[in-house]
């Protein structure tokens, strides 16, 4: 199989937003206020009083934002050289200024809704990392030739939206997707891509299009060619070279203890120097006057900054929730143990060395099929399988999937030992039982089940499965839900015990093998 890296998205991909994901993250009740209040601010200009009442008007009609507004005002950044204290929000208005204060309750506004996450760190560095480029954005357009240059920050605010909302609302795919990045071998944007079917840009701006956000600010969120960036045309370049510059900015600074010594800081000044009229000096100026900020507006909203991300740029582990309904014997039993990556050749069990760098291959050439746009969804699923096959070396391998007349769900297609015999055999009603495959798909939960032989997991194989495959001593089950449908599963087994597992670089790249799939299965 060819090992191509796919293509980074482009400003021109048009792909959509699955409707699942799209549902997931801005359908709730409190997604949907959360987007009218964000339009809302969005749309009130700054050319006349008008605007500023409204503003005025719309930050008193909520006591905690009112109060955060004026702690910020009050802070050493922005108190008076009188000193006095500031307490009426048109002062504050008048202080900071109409925009920084409309960015700012913005930002309040993510921060109340998402805040309380049960993700809370991960959610808490995507905040940051939003609060921190809108300060870059604001900064940038102190000096901005454009009029209306304000709305940068607005876009730089916006930049980490797709990541933030990932975060809170479907975390699994949240770490998956910084697996693979922090892997080195892809982009955020390319793993994104993977993961979610479209890349974090593409589902930001869709967000943003439902909540009605203007265009203009909108189109600031596509992506930048790569390599050093010339100086914009237009106003539209502009912004989004801001927007990038701002989300790069945040991450640098959330990565880098001496962000301005880094050579991640120094290759940023040689990507937008020229762009933006940066030298190296007003880069360092730029990284001072952000932290400055920041640290005032952090302290407005009493957020302690998340931990730093380690050397391989994920945050320090935080507390996972277990998943509810599986047995332990299969919580235990769900993808992603550890491993030391092995020499060249195979476990006793049959299990390639190698499996990370071929799952890895199988994983371009399934994005790529997917991205020509010209593949049907059974030639992507038995590309998925072949390399479920070739790359973890199983015996038997097969994708089951539900029909509905029969009421059961049936194997479509199969690779390995007596393929046929079995493929024609592996068949199970659709009627809930507390076997293993069910509660897999009842809780949407991969399985790597490593021993068969242990009582309990032979508890759980249901009567079928132990007359048509009765030497089956280790498989895996990856179950196709999309929403709350449960389409089927994939199934691969061998005739040996696997105590090696599967580490989590490896169950990364299954995933996203799965998720192609998903995307293509989703309504």
């Amino acid at each position: 199989m060819a090992s191509t890296p796919p293509s980074q998205p482009g400003a021109s991909e048009t792909r959509k937003v699955r409707a699942s994901l799209m549902n997931k993250v801005c359908g709730d009740e409190d997604m949907f206020a959360l987007g009218a209040s964000v339009a809302q601010v969005v749309q009130m200009a700054s050319s006349d009083d008008q605007g500023t009442h409204e503003l005025a008007y719309y930050v008193l009609s909520d006591p905690a934002l009112t109060q955060r507004i004026l702690r910020l005002s009050n802070t050493a950044q922005y108190r008076t050289a009188s000193g006095t204290n500031v307490t009426t929000i048109s002062r504050a208005v008048s202080l900071l200024g109409f925009d920084n204060v409309k960015t700012c309750a913005l930002a309040m506004l993510l921060v109340d809704a998402l805040s309380n996450s049960a993700h809370e760190q991960s959610v808490r560095v995507e905040l940051m990392a939003a609060l921190c480029a809108s300060l870059v954005g604001r900064i940038m357009a102190r000096h901005s030739p454009y009029q209306g240059a304000e709305e940068a920050s607005i876009g730089a605010l916006f930049k980490n939206l797709g990541p933030l909302l990932v975060a809170s609302h479907e975390h699994e795919r949240y770490r998956e997707i910084n697996a693979l990045a922090n892997s080195g071998q892809h982009t955020m944007a390319q793993a994104s891509q993977m993961i979610l079917g479209c890349s974090y840009d593409t589902l930001s701006e869709a967000v943003m299009g439902e909540w009605k956000i203007p265009d203009v600010i909108v189109r600031s969120l596509a992506p930048l060619p790569p390599g050093t960036l010339k100086v914009a045309a237009s106003r539209a370049e502009w912004m989004r070279q801001v927007a990038s510059f701002g989300y790069d900015v945040a991450r640098l600074m959330a990565r880098s203890s001496d962000p301005k010594s880094s050579h991640e800081g120094r290759t940023l000044q040689v990507r937008y120097g020229a762009a933006l009229d940066l030298d190296s000096s007003r880069m360092d100026e730029l990284i001072d006057t952000v932290q400055d900020e920041m640290h005032s507006l952090l302290e407005s909203m009493n957020i302690v900054p998340p931990p730093r991300f380690d050397a391989s740029g994920i945050p320090e582990p935080e507390l996972e929730l277990e998943p509810e309904g599986l047995p332990n014997v299969l919580l235990l039993a769900t993808m992603g143990g550890s491993e030391e990556p092995g020499l060249a050749g195979f476990h006793p069990s049959g299990k390639p060395r190698n499996a990370r760098e071929l799952l890895l291959a199988g994983v371009q050439d399934v994005t790529q099929m997917r991205a020509s746009g010209n593949s049907k969804v059974n030639e992507l699923i038995l590309a998925v399988l072949e390399t479920l096959y070739r790359s973890m070396g199983f015996r038997f391998a097969t994708v089951c999937l539900k029909d509905g007349k029969a009421g059961v769900y049936r194997a479509r297609l199969a690779f390995g030992e007596d393929h046929a015999k079995r493929q024609e055999g592996f068949a199970f009603p659709m009627a809930s039982s507390r076997d293993l495959f069910h509660l897999a798909m009842e809780n949407d939960a991969d399985l790597m089940i490593a021993d068969t032989s242990t009582p309990k997991i032979r508890d759980l194989l249901p009567a079928w499965h132990r007359q048509l495959l009765p030497d089956a001593r280790s498989f895996i089950v990856l179950p196709l839900v999309v929403g709350k449908a449960q389409l089927g599963l994939f199934y691969a087994d061998r005739k040996a015990v696997a105590p090696e597992g599967v580490p989590p670089d490896e169950t990364s790249l299954i995933k996203a093998l799965k998720s192609q799939i998903l995307v293509a299965l989703a309504p």
